[in-house]
């Protein structure tokens, strides 16, 4: 094979430059001509000036940033920013509330300003960190300047082209308003406008049910503060009645309030806004009977919108009723007051009474039906507001009537057209609304429909629970029916239907259930109970069915006092709720005793019961006296009822003495506080009492036979011992008592004296004053006083002391026992002291004088039985009786001039 030849080299040509292959990314080196620019140089460092140590006490929020810093990037462009600047604020706050006391002014400055925020989320976290953490913090601190900072930003928002910031406005517009109700009044034409403006967009309140519904909750708290304002002015009105009634008596000029001048701006905002709400309220109802079944959303803001409608009538229709006067130089016009007012209100109504009552076209379930049951509700409260005017032909009331009929008898119709049983706490809920108007509508309407509410409203009543929170309102309801003398319109229709009165008499007998029933758990209802009753006695005319059902009501009464029951053993005291209300409660029920026309015994014995419980109040114990003295002085209680009421009251009160000298007493009152100085106080007043009483000789004959029948039940010595003063109170000298009283009261009298003498301590010597002795002086008091008056009762007194004497000296001749022993030297103790302290009353020495034989026997006896050999006595006691009897005969001997060795002798 041939090789072939290899091809000729091209000649090589010179080369200017030389190219060079550089790899991508690689720095080209600077040119041979370069200037060197670079500066060396070390650092300065400065660590007073680093940025941590400029926060150095410093409030910061979690992620180290300070209030000034937060505040500037609530304004950054990026809303994520935002959000977490109001974040960090309300953290901060929180750890540092001095920071907003000190900055209030400027963050509430720098935070309004987000109030037209466009993004949502930047908006709500704003309106979270007002309700929680702002206004809650400056709730003192915030006044009318620094809310007009913030209505402002608010008006702004409320104009604004966004229908979302628009929204959010009202719902910021009411969050002012409920922390600084104050704010509204300052700018309500305004914000009504604002509100008419919004509501007048009936897109906006079908597609934005959500945020429409905060929009009408603002609307509704806004109302609701022009409606309580109206309450307060009427209230400072009654008040200031009288006042403004003596000014014009010297002015002669008629008073006129700004209020009544015409139509105010606020009330034409009001009559222009209602219109809107029943159109709204119109058009859901259209679009909710197309529905299988009502969202809660539509629910809420239809609900809403009626209380809005509600409110708006309510003001309208209390502008109304308010007497007009014209101000202007022209008399008024019919299209410049009341009358206009009504009829207008008439026809923006009527589209709504059209609707009545909204039910669904199909079936639906049982939570449906109590929904449109509720707005039934809701709007019949709006018509009740009118039931003045309603019977009058301008609407048809059945639908209406009926539907409060069924109402009150607790049923409701359904989607079916069938009656339906609710929740009892369903309509329990909306009751409450509606019974204020009940009275007012029973005197309105004519017909069977007046017996039909009158049946359902008693019912209703009946089977309430007291513990329901229905009770005031039915309470509320039954005396503007049961009162009429206050209204005179309730009075006309009180004469034009009588058979009102057969209801009147069910519902005072069911107020004693109600009260026994409240016990004494339930005082603030009770209250009311009572002072319907007190109400009911001071408005009821003598001799009248109504006066005559009060006093009926003492039988069922008698129970919420005190009761005595009798068991096989013994009987016992059962204390009713009284004894254990407040005490504003039981001045009410005293009050309630006077207007009864007889108090019956029964009831008295009641009374007493009550009046022994250890644990009534002094100062209520002796209000009772007060109050049935006072019905005793009008002819209200039997003399001899009064009488007993006393007697019993003194005989049976427990007293619980200072000092206890018997050991079973000490042990029987242990731990009892005293109470004598109450049973002081009331015997006091008793005492009063009966020297009020009329003839003191009828009185002390009365007053003796219920006091012996109260001491042969041998009560303690306190209690006789109040029983004989009240002899004591109407007695005089000589004496007014008969001989079988006389003779009665010896026997009682002496055994009183000798128990008495129990306190005498055995070991003293006469001449010192023990607290025994003192004891026995307080309780032998009284008896100086009937012996003053009655020498025959002395008399029969010392023939008693002369038997005790004769009979321990049959008793040392007939038994040797050293109890019965000890018997006679007790007695002789007793007998030896009486002696003593008659003989020391200078009072009683005429007395003494006159039965100076007598008084020489039981001398002598006391001898015979200190002679006795069978009568056994230490050296320590015979020497203290020596001693004592020593003493009597040197008083007695003085008094009646005897020789002393004579006596001896005998």
């Amino acid at each position: 094979m041939v090789r072939s030849k290899a091809a000729p080299k091209k000649p090589k040509r010179g080369v200017d430059f030389k190219k060079i292959k550089r790899k991508i990314g690689r720095k080209l080196p600077p040119p041979k001509n370069a200037t060197n620019t670079q500066i060396k140089s070390k650092a300065i460092v400065l660590p007073e000036q680093s940025v941590a140590s400029e926060r150095v006490g410093l409030a910061v929020s979690k992620k180290g940033l300070t209030l000034r810093e937060l505040l500037q990037q609530t304004s950054h462009h990026n809303a994520k920013i935002r959000k977490a600047a109001l974040t960090g604020i309300k953290d901060l706050v929180l750890k540092h509330p001095s920071e907003l006391k000190l900055h209030k002014l400027a963050i509430i400055e720098k935070l309004r300003e987000r109030i037209c925020d466009n993004d949502k989320v930047v908006g709500e976290t704003l309106y979270q960190l007002l309700k929680t953490v702002i206004f809650p913090s400056s709730k003192e601190d915030i006044t009318g300047a620094v809310i007009s900072l913030l209505m402002a930003y608010i008006f702004n928002a409320m104009t604004h082209m966004a229908i979302d910031i628009r929204l959010m406005a009202f719902k910021f517009f009411e969050l002012v308003v409920l922390s600084y109700p104050f704010s509204f009044m300052l700018y309500a034409e305004k914000v009504l406008d604002y509100y008419i403006d919004i509501l007048r967009n009936n897109q906006i309140y079908l597609q934005e049910k959500n945020k429409l519904k905060n929009t009408l909750g603002g609307l509704v708290q806004c109302l609701s503060l022009l409606a309580s304002k109206n309450e307060k002015e009427d209230r400072l009105h009654e008040e200031n009645q009288n006042i403004v009634e003596k000014k014009r008596l010297h002015t002669f000029e008629l008073e006129i309030y700004k209020d009544d001048a015409g139509i105010s701006s606020i009330d034409k905002k009001l009559l222009d806004l209602v219109p809107i709400l029943i159109n709204c309220f119109q058009e859901s109802t259209t679009l909710i009977r197309a529905m299988p079944i009502i969202d809660a959303q539509s629910f809420d803001c239809m609900l809403c919108t009626l209380q809005c409608i509600n409110l708006a009538v309510k003001i309208v229709v209390h502008k109304i009723k308010k007497p007009f006067v014209s101000t202007g130089p022209f008399p008024p016009s019919l299209s410049d007051g009341p009358d206009m007012m009504r009829s207008s209100m008439f026809v923006y109504l009527k589209k709504l009474w059209e609707i009545f009552p909204v039910v669904q076209m199909h079936q639906s379930a049982e939570k449906e039906d109590d929904r449109y049951f509720t707005l039934n509700v809701g709007i019949t409260e709006i018509f009740l507001h009118l039931s003045e005017w309603i019977n009058d032909g301008t609407l048809a009331t059945e639908k209406f009537l009926e539907f409060i009929e069924n109402f009150l008898l607790g049923q409701v119709i359904s989607s079916a057209g069938t009656h339906l049983l609710p929740k009892k706490v369903h309509v329990e809920k909306h009751l409450g609304s509606v019974l204020p108007f009940i009275p007012g509508l029973i005197s309105q309407v004519t017909g069977s429909w007046k017996t039909s509410l009158l049946e359902g409203f008693t019912g209703a009543f009946k089977n309430c629970k007291v513990d329901s929170k229905l009770i005031l309102a039915y309470l509320s309801a039954l005396e503007e029916m049961l009162l009429p003398m206050e209204n005179q319109s309730l009075l006309s229709f009180t004469f034009s239907y009588p058979d009102l009165l057969s209801y009147q008499i069910a519902w005072i007998q069911e107020l004693p259930k109600i009260l026994l029933q409240l016990g004494d758990k339930h005082p603030s209802v009770s209250k009311v109970v009572l002072k319907l009753i007190l109400k009911i006695g001071q408005s009821s005319l003598p001799d009248s069915p109504l006066s005559l059902e009060y006093d009926y009501l003492q039988w069922p009464l008698r129970e919420f006092y005190s009761t005595r029951r009798f068991s096989v053993i013994a009987g016992t005291i059962q204390y009713g709720p009284f004894t254990k209300l407040p005490n504003d409660c039981q001045e009410v029920a005293l009050c309630c005793l006077y207007y009864f026309s007889n108090l019956s015994s029964d009831f008295l014995k009641s009374l007493t019961y009550c009046c022994l419980c250890d644990d009534l109040e002094p100062l209520i114990l002796l209000r009772i006296i007060e109050v049935l003295h006072s019905s005793y002085k009008a002819g209200h209680v039997q003399i001899s009822d009064q009488i007993g009421f006393l007697v019993t009251l003194v005989a049976r009160f427990r007293v619980f003495p200072e000092i206890f000298i018997s050991e079973g007493i000490c042990m029987e009152n242990e731990g009892k506080v005293s109470n004598q100085k109450t049973f002081k106080s009331v015997t006091g007043a008793v005492f009063t009492c009966l020297s009020q009483m009329g003839d003191n000789s009828l009185i002390l004959k009365l007053l003796c036979k219920n006091i012996f029948n109260e001491i042969s039940q041998k009560p303690p010595l306190d209690n006789i011992h109040g029983l004989l003063r009240m002899i004591n109170v109407l007695d005089t000298r000589p004496t007014k008592l008969p001989e079988e009283d006389i003779s009665s009261l010896s026997s009682y009298l002496s055994s009183y004296m000798v128990d008495a003498a129990s306190y005498i301590p055995e070991n003293v010597d006469v001449a010192v004053h023990s607290d025994g002795i003192s004891i026995y002086q307080y309780y032998f008091q009284p008896c100086i006083f009937l012996f003053y008056r009655s020498d025959r009762l002395l008399y029969y007194i010392l023939k008693f002391l002369d038997s005790l004497i004769i009979e321990d000296n049959m008793l040392l001749s007939s038994s040797s026992d050293v109890k019965s022993a000890s018997e006679p030297l007790r007695r002789v103790h007793a007998v030896t002291f009486i002696l003593i302290f008659m003989h020391n009353d200078g009072r009683l020495h005429r007395s003494l004088s006159s039965s100076e034989a007598t008084v020489k026997c039981i001398l002598q006896n006391i001898c015979k039985l200190l002679g006795s050999s069978k009568f056994s006595m230490t050296l320590e006691e015979r020497h203290r009786i020596q001693s004592l009897f020593d003493h009597l005969k040197t008083r007695v001997c003085k008094l009646h001039c005897w020789d002393v060795g004579d006596l001896e002798k005998v």
